[in-house]
């Protein structure tokens, strides 16, 4: 005997518990990409691990990608003042990597559940209509031992453009390190090609550039694996630049699909006091030539980046990208940081003048002191933003957003995760930053991890902050269901943004907030069947 299940694309399936919850059958627009999953185990009290095959059954059979769910270990899984709207906050094993398959040698254990991710990305020329998807669950000898049926609903519409810009941190010393692969050689490349292209593939479309190591997550005095794409030479008090290494990166990500580029930031986190570290060639030996010894405001660093920073910027627009990048001074500058930040601010304004400089934060007095023109808050401190209504606002979480807010923590709900695209319609954010699409390091990079062993950063933050994407066989970055569902989210605000195009704002709102109380970003339903309805309804209208 065999138990074998459909069920929906935001539930976590994990080894010792079948999900209960109703079953939705995918729908989508035609450029949108539609998802369910499928679980079984052996309910044989006799011991089994057999090796069985799933067989898909449908026209559409060549559009469908099949994931095995793979179980990671979550040392950290929740912070424990956080609220009740966790999976689970004890340690284990929790469903999230998904690792390619063609289908055969799965596993069918005795109980213990086992589940594949099922992916409809079809062409456009697939027409819309209903199509019924048979899956089969066979033996080695294709004998089948169940089967079920749903029907995927292909709707008449084109979501438009993605208007969101969407950065998560893209790390290419995790690359690096996880590979053994050297900085900048072909092998690099190559793998950075394939994970810019799984950044794309999961809505991601502006890449934070190193166009020198960036001053993140480093712990004071440390230092994190040179990724500087800028050459420079020095000589006396003059600054030669070679950006042969950032033309290959930008070239390279535009290829992928990116279409912004996030210039790292020329002052260290949380305070903007010294320095980035910055290599140069000077009397023909390469050196360091500022970093956590060098004073931010130094009239030696200033007169460097003025050069470097006017180079830069005649670089990227010979590149056509100026008006597509975003530069930031100092990540999280606080209160007590003001005085050093507006200072380093103001040590750049010219060279700056006229181009897009964000910073995260999460208090608006730095923006009401003029200090951060473009802040991208909080999504737990982003109220008083909101209520200043402040143009082209964006919205970050991290590991602080632990509490009420949604995030990407793998013990959450996909539910949890996915609310944040009607959220950001709402509110019309313009942007949305996350810090770790490849973060394979410890807390302050004291060291490098195995995102497979350790999902936490070594106890860093709640597991899933640091990632959403694992290094897989090859160079291939594997998503994960978080990945998978955050694109969902992104759809999410797209078909809002065509229904408002086809109806009117106010019919979009009347669909959001239908029979619940005002969404804000720290209220909103949990359920998953919340966010079903919702898009059917929106689809329905389309």
């Amino acid at each position: 005997m065999c138990t074998f299940k459909l069920v929906s694309c935001l539930e976590k399936v994990f080894c010792d518990k079948l999900p209960q919850a109703e079953f939705y059958p995918p729908e989508g627009l035609l450029n949108e990409k539609a998802a369910f999953q499928a679980v079984w185990r052996a309910d044989s009290a006799e011991f089994t691990r057999a090796l069985v095959n799933l067989e898909i059954r449908s026209a559409l059979a060549p559009y469908i990608k099949l994931y095995r769910v793979s179980d990671v270990p979550v040392g950290f899984p929740w912070i424990p003042c956080a609220d009740d709207n966790y999976l689970r906050t004890d340690p284990g094993l929790f469903p999230d990597a998904l690792i390619p398959t063609n289908g055969k040698n799965l596993r069918l254990f005795s109980f213990r559940y086992s589940a594949v991710w099922i992916e409809i990305d079809a062409p456009d020329s697939v027409q819309a209509g209903e199509y019924p998807i048979t899956l089969a669950l066979t033996d080695a000898n294709g004998t089948v031992l169940a089967e079920a049926s749903t029907v995927y609903k292909r709707i008449g519409a084109r979501l438009p453009e993605q208007r969101l810009i969407h950065t998560r941190w893209f790390h290419s010393d995790g690359l690096c390190s996880y590979y053994g692969v050297k900085m900048f050689d072909e092998e690099f490349w190559r793998i950075c090609e394939n994970f810019m292209r799984a950044a794309a593939d999961m809505s991601v479309n502006c890449l934070l550039t190193p166009v020198h190591t960036p001053p993140l997550d480093t712990a004071v005095g440390g230092e994190r694996l040179t990724c500087q794409l800028t050459d420079i030479v020095k000589s006396g008090d003059e600054y030669a630049f070679g950006f042969e290494k950032l033309e290959r990166w930008i070239r390279l990500a535009q290829k992928c699909g990116i279409r912004y580029f996030e210039i790292v930031h020329f002052f260290t986190q949380w305070g903007a006091r010294h320095a980035p570290k910055i290599i140069a060639v000077e009397n023909g030996c390469e050196k360091q030539l500022f970093g956590w010894d060098t004073d931010a405001l130094s009239d030696e660093y200033t007169s460097f980046l003025k050069q470097y920073i006017t180079a830069l910027r005649q670089e990227l627009t010979r590149l056509g990208v100026l008006e597509n990048c975003l530069f930031h001074i100092s990540d999280e500058p606080g209160n007590d940081h003001l005085e050093y930040y507006s200072a380093a601010r103001a040590s750049v304004k010219k060279e700056l003048e006229g181009l897009t400089v964000i910073d995260a934060l999460s208090s608006i007095e730095l923006y009401n002191a003029g200090a951060v023109e473009h802040p991208v808050p909080a999504t737990n401190h982003i109220k008083p933003f909101l209520d200043a209504k402040i143009p082209g606002l964006w919205a970050y979480y991290c590991t602080g957003q632990f509490e009420k807010v949604s995030n990407a923590f793998i013990s959450m709900p996909l539910a949890r995760e996915r609310i944040i695209g009607l959220q950001m319609y709402k509110y019309d954010i313009s942007g949305f930053l996350h810090w770790g699409f490849n973060f394979y390091n410890s807390q302050y990079s004291l060291f490098s991890i195995n995102p497979w062993r350790t999902t936490d950063g070594d106890g860093f933050s709640p597991s899933g902050d640091c990632f959403i994407v694992y290094p897989g066989e090859n160079g291939e970055a594997y998503p994960s269901l978080r990945s998978k569902v955050f694109e969902m989210a992104v759809n999410d605000l797209r078909a809002c943004r065509l229904l408002e195009e086809k109806c009117g704002r106010d019919t979009v709102m009347s669909v959001i907030e239908k029979d619940i109380p005002p969404l804000e970003f720290d209220e909103y339903p949990k359920e998953a069947e919340y966010l079903f309805d919702v898009r059917r309804r929106i689809n329905a209208l389309l």
